[in-house]
């Protein structure tokens, strides 16, 4: 029996898986026909013979991945799930009705085992009663009896599906059962494998009359919609008349207000090159008061010039007339200190005679009389030449 998930929290719980290799990427989403593992295969899968089962297994991708009984079955999140081709939609089935076979696995070809997998051995099968429980464990009694010298054969792989990759995979249950129709003729020998393509073929009839009526039913509403449309579209028109109208007018009165506007721009523009010319001429007017201005104070600049030169020049005039006062002063001081030289120089001319005749007496009481006619000549002379 099949177990379509009911609520996307189931697969949230299960563990968050690490980076995939290569061939898949992991993600977890759920579809209208199926679950979908995300186990998006790049390439059909490289499934190898388990030793001593009727198993296939696939080493080199990172996740629970095995073919059996003619279905791809995957462990994922505690869930066993099932497909007729390799990358899905899956089917969730219950652990009361997963093949004997896949139970009895060996722990050593899980490529992702889950946690509780330690401890237990490599060579045998999971302890599926300790992890499920004893009313698993009494419903599916003896799973792990059974004669390995009696090992069903194999089921052929599927290899058609090897020509349908990437985006020619069939993503559509009625695309898939098509191509198995004319490629696979192995019918499956488990009963229960024989129910899960069975019971899909009938999830696939049943969702088919369910999208049949749900197409009828939004023909239905496509049609009451149209006919709402077209009623729509009669009001539409309608206004639309009336909005024409209403637009002429507006047209109308658009183009009265474009012939006023024009009138005001041509006015305008005239307003504004008298304002231009006026401008001009402001500025020629302007840039005359600056020359004024300038001559102006270069006029004002040379006069202080000259007045500084005047300045100078009386400067340099009362210099010149104190030097020639003093000058003069001098000159004043050089008369006189020559004045008083011809003076001392007369006064000792006159004081010379009586001291030679002193010196005469002097020399005559000591000595020889002194030449009285002599002493007369000299006074004489002294007299201006009267006696």
């Amino acid at each position: 029996m099949r177990y379509v998930i009911l609520a996307l929290a189931i697969l949230l719980s299960a563990a968050v898986p690490t980076q995939a290799q290569a061939q898949s990427q992991l993600s977890i989403s759920i579809g209208n026909r199926g679950v979908s593992l995300g186990f998006v295969m790049s390439t059909y899968p490289t499934l190898v013979r388990i030793p001593g089962y009727p198993v296939y297994y696939d080493p080199r991708v990172d996740s629970n991945y095995f073919f059996y009984d003619g279905l791809y079955w995957v462990f994922w999140g505690d869930n066993w799930y099932s497909s007729s081709w390799y990358n899905g939609p899956w089917d969730m089935i219950s652990p009361a009705y997963v093949p004997l076979f896949i139970l009895r696995i060996p722990v050593r070809y899980y490529r992702r085992p889950p946690a509780y997998f330690r401890g237990w051995r490599a060579d045998d099968a999971p302890r599926w009663g300790e992890h499920w429980g004893r009313d698993w464990e009494r419903q599916r009694s003896g799973w792990d009896n059974w004669n390995r010298r009696s090992v069903p054969r194999a089921a052929p792989l599927p290899t058609y599906q090897r020509n349908y990759t990437g985006n020619r995979y069939p993503r559509q249950m009625e695309q898939q059962r098509s191509i198995e129709a004319r490629s696979y003729r192995y019918q499956p020998r488990e009963a229960v494998s024989r129910q899960i393509l069975e019971q899909r073929r009938r999830g696939t009839e049943s969702r088919d009359r369910q999208q049949q009526q749900q197409r009828n039913a939004e023909q239905q509403r496509n049609v009451q919609q149209q006919q709402q449309r077209n009623a729509e579209q009669q009001r539409n028109v309608q206004q639309q008349q009336q909005r024409n109208a209403e637009q002429q007018r507006n047209v109308q009165q658009q183009q009265q207000r474009n012939a006023e506007q024009q009138r005001n721009v041509q006015q305008q523009q005239r307003r504004n090159a008298e304002q231009q010319r006026n401008v001009q001429q402001q500025q020629q007017r302007n840039a005359e008061q600056k020359r004024n201005v300038q001559q102006q104070q270069e006029q004002k600049a040379r006069q202080q010039q000259n007045v500084q030169q005047q300045q100078r020049q009386k400067a340099l005039q009362q210099q010149s007339v104190q030097q020639q006062q003093q000058r003069k002063a001098r000159q004043q001081q050089t008369v006189q200190e020559q004045q008083r030289q011809k003076a001392l120089q007369q006064q000792q001319r006159r004081t010379q005679p009586a001291q030679k005749a002193r010196a005469a007496d002097n020399k005559g009481g000591k000595g020889q009389p002194a030449d009285k006619n002599k002493v007369k000549k000299d006074k004489n002379k002294d007299n201006g030449g009267h006696p």
